[in-house]
């Protein structure tokens, strides 16, 4: 079976017919957060409910990096390479510093605990900005049951002096972030209430002025079927997002250029390998892999 649907001619430029989508590993409960390391030529990501991080190689395969994890979600690398994650049981933003402690970077603002910190970035300047919906905790599934004691909302972090500031606080259910490549853009997975009849469900997308602030949010992109949840840019400024027939790559200018196509559906995904253009997709149970003619806008 084919593994492109070719919707817009721009999409050719973009895809290898000769190159198929390989199954790197299946039996996970949830994958998510993933992130690639150069350096050290491996992929980490999160089994969400079963509460641990996970480490694949190519020539080790999948192996257990963390657990427990605190339920782990989204992750990052910091300017520094470090990585920077999200917990759902300890309601957290996480970095783990190069000897292998954790430190615990936010878990509240103004006195309140965060709720579920989702999915994170970092921009040039190193601030570390994430979602924070209450996903999380609305079950038991993926880190517990927990009362929220904030609306959902965007976050902006300084890890210099700790300064956490609300960057935009108009999200039912703040979800993936990326970065354009130029910073000027931030777009943000809006996936609605969890538990309503008919979400508001649209990728959102902000201009970012030079000192961090946000401003003209509108509606950029509506995925169908399905949702947006996570999602990259490559060095174009295309974006790779995941949807419920596989992952969708969108223009710049918000047109659909085409699917690859996925057998389960898919939460989020990653550039990493040779060159960045091998893409690492997060599909419910399972983990794929498969290359593309372009490269990850990823950083550092």
């Amino acid at each position: 079976m084919d593994a492109f649907e070719t919707l817009d001619p721009r999409f050719r430029a973009y895809v290898l017919p000769n190159a198929p989508l390989v199954k790197l590993g299946d039996g996970f409960a949830w994958l998510e957060g993933p992130v690639w390391f150069a350096d050290q030529d491996c992929l980490l990501i999160s089994d969400l409910p079963n509460d641990r991080i996970l480490r694949w190689t190519e020539s080790g395969g999948v192996s257990v990096f963390r657990a427990p994890s605190g339920f782990a979600n989204g992750h990052t690398r910091d300017r520094q390479g470090r990585l920077v994650g999200c917990s759902h049981r300890h309601r957290c933003v996480t970095r783990t510093e190069l000897d292998g402690s954790v430190t615990v970077l936010a878990d509240r603002y103004r006195g309140k605990r965060l709720n579920s910190p989702n999915d994170v970035v970092c921009r040039s300047d190193g601030t570390i900005w994430f979602s924070d919906p209450h996903y999380g905790i609305n079950t038991d599934y993926e880190g517990g049951k927990q009362k929220p004691e904030l609306p959902p909302t965007l976050y902006r972090l300084d890890p210099g002096t700790g300064e956490l500031t609300v960057a935009a606080d108009d999200f039912e259910g703040p979800n993936g972030l990326a970065f354009s490549p130029d910073e000027r853009l931030l777009y943000i997975s809006e996936s609605g209430r969890q538990f309503d009849a008919d979400p508001v469900q649209c990728i959102r997308v902000f201009d970012v002025a030079g000192d961090g602030r946000l401003s003209h949010g509108r509606e950029f992109h509506k995925v169908t079927p399905g949702y947006a949840d996570g999602f990259r840019l490559d060095q174009d400024g295309n974006l790779w997002c995941s949807a419920a027939d596989g992952v969708h790559c969108i223009a710049p200018d918000g047109t659909k250029l085409g699917v690859i196509k996925v057998p389960f559906r898919v939460s989020n995904l990653a550039f990493g390998g040779r060159n960045r253009a091998r893409l690492f997709i997060c599909a419910s149970h399972t983990l794929y892999a498969i290359y593309t003619n372009q490269r990850g806008a990823e950083r550092p």
